[in-house]
């Protein structure tokens, strides 16, 4: 069988180029119902790029991965995602902690009544809901790989935590969004948004390939990280105390995982890794 060859550049210029043309339409047209339909459309992209990529490249074993990645769920490791699950909250915990020593308000330990955000008057659940499940299957279903079979997870986990948060920047123009009432509060609460985007990865790279590339275990986490940003009581000053303890936490993760981050037998050959990886699982 032929060896199958990831080709990141492709394929971000065209998540880039198609997110990002639906996105400014929806700020064109920010007014209208049609504001919404643009909205889903941009965010459909990097699944859309990677399963026609996937489909489109004549590769067996690369659309087998695919496939194993979205209904493999023998690949999930539960333990792995309490873990991570609960390594978050304590992070969340942590950072409340120290806000509230600093004179901050103690409510913050409570859960909000409502979201933060609403577009288009959709509610922010279903958009949550819709954004952990979509994104993942671009983002784990090729673009992760596509960057991760070239380097080792460490390095992988900076390049496409910066260019994770690269991809949001038409958001902070679009009314509604969560990334706009960041611009609302200021710019250093933006600045702390694509910070805080690479130490996030570096815990969902953990579980993705701890799960032995899931996409289900890391929509499972992206989607608890997504409605604890939400409907814990936190303040804005702290989210920026949080992203300093997400970074100690995830130096923590990469420690106890050495052998995963900078391990490198996976690079340039990591659709053959995991196929000998699910072989011996087999016996």
């Amino acid at each position: 069988m032929e060896k199958y060859v990831y080709r990141p550049k492709r394929f971000y210029i065209t998540v880039f180029g198609l997110t990002w043309g639906f996105w400014i339409l929806a700020l064109i047209l920010k007014d209208t119902p049609l504001m919404f339909v643009f909205m889903v459309l941009g965010l459909f992209m990097p699944a859309v790029t990677a399963v026609v990529t996937v489909l489109t490249s004549k590769n067996k074993m690369l659309k087998e991965d695919l496939k194993r990645k979205i209904v493999g769920f023998y690949r999930i490791k539960p333990l792995t995602i309490i873990k991570a699950v609960v390594l978050f909250f304590i992070v969340v915990s942590v950072s409340i902690g120290i806000s509230v020593l600093s004179g901050g308000d103690p409510a913050q330990f409570s859960f909000t009544e409502d979201f933060s955000f609403s577009i288009a008057g959709t509610s922010a659940l279903f958009t949550m809901v819709l954004a952990s499940v979509i994104e993942e299957v671009g983002w784990r279903g090729y673009g992760e790989d596509a960057v991760g079979s070239y380097h080792t997870w460490f390095k992988e986990s900076i390049i496409f935590g910066a260019i994770w948060g690269a991809w949001h920047i038409p958001l902070f123009l679009i009314p509604g969004t969560y990334q706009h009432t960041l611009t609302e509060l200021g710019a250093i609460y933006v600045i702390n948004f694509f910070v805080s985007t690479i130490p996030v990865d570096f815990l969902q790279t953990w579980v993705y390939v701890k799960n032995n590339r899931s996409m289900l275990a890391t929509a499972i986490f992206h989607l608890f990280l997504n409605v604890m940003q939400e409907k814990i009581n936190i303040a804005p000053e702290t989210k920026c105390i949080e992203t300093v303890v997400m970074l100690a936490a995830a130096a923590i993760v990469i420690v106890f995982n050495k052998e995963l981050f900078f391990g490198k037998e996976h690079i340039g050959r990591l659709l053959e890794v995991q196929a000998e990886t699910d072989e011996r699982s087999k016996k």
